[in-house]
């Protein structure tokens, strides 16, 4: 990933990059490949787009696809080219806070909105509340989205075996950043199955 991610390249050739790697590593299908460099990294639901990726940087990576078995892959993560700005470096750790705060709340019956909660907490504490703006996770399995979504309003206690995304993002703008894993409720917590490091990840 880092040696795709230079200045001059746009956000589509990165993208394509991407593709071709899911489909390497043994995936039947790619589903989505979202690259948000610089003020596109402050929106949450950008895809990627003819805009040329600059010194200075955030870049954050939303990657997913489906296996020969039919399930589904989703990880997001988020890098910066050259020295972070300042800001950047604070609020994300403010994001892995939250979203190890999540995590650590997954358990048999607690429930959907409970692990929400938790990651709101570190981020609302910061300051940052009002610039965390969808919910911290969705189910997958067959379907990239299905139940249980981690959602307030959603009093569905967790049940070991269900599988969801944990993915706080902070989206102050003139950049953003967002870390997700899917994880695991497990019969006494939780497992995550992305394995990538979740620091913020300096390229260039």
């Amino acid at each position: 990933m880092t040696g795709w991610l230079r200045p001059g390249r746009t956000e589509r050739e990165v993208a394509a990059d991407i593709a071709k790697a899911i489909i390497a590593q043994g995936h039947a299908r790619v589903d989505f490949t979202i690259v948000g460099s610089g003020p596109n990294a402050a929106s949450p639901h950008h895809d990627a787009s003819d805009r040329v990726l600059a010194r200075g940087d955030a870049v954050v990576v939303d990657i997913g696809g489906t296996m020969p078995t039919g399930y589904c892959s989703d990880c997001t993560r988020t890098y910066v080219i050259g020295a972070p700005p300042p800001e950047l470096a604070t609020y994300y750790q403010v994001l892995k806070d939250a979203q190890d705060a999540a995590c650590a709340a997954v358990r048999p019956g607690v429930t959907a909105e409970e692990v929400d909660t938790a990651a709101r907490g570190p981020i609302t504490a910061a300051g940052y509340g009002e610039h965390f703006v969808h919910r911290t996770g969705h189910g997958i399995g067959l379907e990239v989205h299905e139940h249980p979504y981690i959602v307030q309003g959603n009093p569905e206690p967790l049940q070991a075996g269900n599988a969801f995304s944990v993915e706080p993002g902070i989206y102050p703008g003139p950049h953003g950043a967002r870390i997700e894993d899917i994880v695991v409720c497990t019969e006494d917590g939780c497992e995550r199955l992305n394995n990538a490091p979740r620091e913020l990840v300096v390229v260039g």
